[in-house]
């Protein structure tokens, strides 16, 4: 044990009691532990979390959090797994391309309501009971999928790791854009009457021919929406061809 009082070995806060050691009936619980740490995180980002913080929201001293959540790992754990909580797991529906699709739109909209999820994504936290039951929903939708079993846990990564990243782009640009003493908008003509000015000069044919034949209108930023979607559907298209 570790002079905190914590164990000094490896440990998963799944194997642990809900609380340690002995006393009356635990004041708080797990799930009211994560909710607190995930409200303070989407309100005030994830560096704004601490035991500290979390222990006043909740009433509790923060030494006595310590007998529920022994590490600050543990609370992040807890805080991804929470949120893991909130797909809609319906029934297959047998076009595994399709039901991947809509579970990355889940995964997409997860990670707006909750911007903090994309630096907490990694293995060490991906295998609470919310988080099993999503894996395990994944699988069943791959069923109709011919390949091997790792197969199948690689393009569940991959799926999740271009959500993540189309996600981390979009909430960098959201954050940019809040900071701009000029609307979006503004910006975006400015910019694109710039990029015009350059294109006519010739020096860049193919770019030129690549974007006279884009789909939107000149100078618009193209549909979020649209592209995420059209990005995995190329990736999910790239698997059991």
């Amino acid at each position: 044990m570790t002079p905190s009082g914590r164990s000094a070995e490896p440990e998963v806060i799944w194997a642990r009691p809900p609380r340690a050691g002995r006393g009356p009936r635990p004041a708080h619980s797990r799930d009211s532990i994560a909710a607190e740490a995930v409200r303070i995180a989407d309100e005030e980002g994830i560096d704004a979390v601490s035991m500290r913080r979390v222990a006043a929201g909740i009433g509790a001293g923060t030494m006595s959090l310590y007998n529920y959540v022994p590490r600050k790992e543990d609370l992040y754990e807890l805080m991804v797994d929470a949120v893991s909580g909130e797909y809609d797991l319906a029934p297959p529906t047998g076009d595994w391309r399709a039901d991947q699709l809509a579970l990355a739109r889940q995964t997409r909209a997860l990670m707006h309501r909750h911007p903090w999820l994309p630096r907490l994504l990694s293995p060490v936290y991906g295998f609470g009971p919310n988080a099993l039951l999503y894996l395990e929903y994944s699988l069943a939708c791959l069923a109709p999928l011919d390949a091997p079993g790792g197969e199948k846990l690689e393009l569940i990564a991959a799926v999740n790791g271009t959500v993540a990243t189309f996600v981390a782009g979009e909430l960098a640009l959201a954050e940019r854009a809040r900071q701009l003493p000029w609307s979006e908008a503004e910006e975006q003509a400015v910019r694109a009457a710039w990029l015009g000015s350059r294109l006519v000069t010739g020096e860049y044919p193919l770019l030129a021919g690549v974007l006279a034949t884009a789909p939107g209108v000149p100078g618009e930023l193209p549909d979020p929406a649209a592209v995420f979607d059209r990005s995995m559907s190329r990736l999910l298209g790239a698997w059991g061809a």
